[in-house]
């Protein structure tokens, strides 16, 4: 469904009518995309992704095989924020972490849009602005002790997950495998697995059965130093 592309772009300010109608027939056209394989190797020239339902990832494999996610592609994310600059993030590929249906937008259409409706106009360049916002924090939090890294990281996915109505109060599907979570913080695939401990003997997470809970979100934010401003949620002050 393009329903969380719009409930996340209505954080920039409500749409009409017209111009959700317009988003909607945009994005008819998807796929499904298995765990572990490539949505999109490189940006392309006709084409922007949109994830709808699933996880995935940007990503960079370095010399010695390592695989690095750089940033979560979430529903209602396009792979490429970008969609002018056909150059930009080659070096990247942006692989699906969990199975996600994806539309393939027409690019020349996406522009027309932006071009021709105020409001989605206003909401793209809202949705660059939170992606270069949230790229800063990643860089921030890889300065914080990994447990602290992956309660952030786990805050920021309750809260982006909560914004397209896909995530409780407390709680959401959690499919990533650990290596995807070591990937993202970037430790070891052996030591996540103690970082993943740690949270749960302080009573911070419970992750099971492809959920994960947080018995207290106020507390694990605080553990996280988890600040959503940088999600820019209010809009845009313009």
């Amino acid at each position: 469904m393009s329903e969380p592309f719009i409930r996340k772009l209505e954080h920039a300010g409500i749409l009409s009518e017209v111009e959700r109608c317009a988003l909607r027939i945009l994005t008819t056209n998807r796929r499904a995309v298995l765990a572990r394989h490539d949505i999109v190797t490189s940006p392309g020239t006709e084409r922007v992704h949109l994830v709808t339902s699933g996880i995935a990832g940007r990503y960079k494999v370095l010399r010695d095989g390592t695989r690095r996610i750089i940033s979560f592609v979430l529903p209602g994310d396009l792979c490429w924020v970008h969609a002018a600059a056909i150059s930009a993030g080659r070096d990247l590929k942006i692989g699906a972490l969990t199975p996600c249906l994806v539309a393939d937008i027409s690019r020349p259409q996406l522009t027309d849009l932006i071009q021709t409706y105020p409001g989605i106009s206003r909401a793209m360049w809202w949705v660059t602005l939170t992606e270069l916002s949230r790229t800063r924090e990643w860089v921030v939090n890889d300065s914080r002790p990994a447990p602290e890294r992956f309660a952030h990281l786990i805050c920021e996915l309750l809260v982006s997950l909560q914004v397209v109505g896909m995530a409780g109060e407390d709680s959401f599907e959690f499919r990533l495998s650990q290596a995807d979570v070591a990937d993202a913080i970037g430790v070891s695939h052996v030591h996540i697995n103690r970082v993943v401990q740690a949270l749960r003997t302080q009573e911070l997470i419970v992750w099971c059965d492809q959920t994960l809970r947080i018995p207290n979100v106020r507390r694990l934010k605080a553990f996280g130093e988890f600040d959503p401003g940088y999600l820019c949620l209010d809009g845009l002050a313009i």
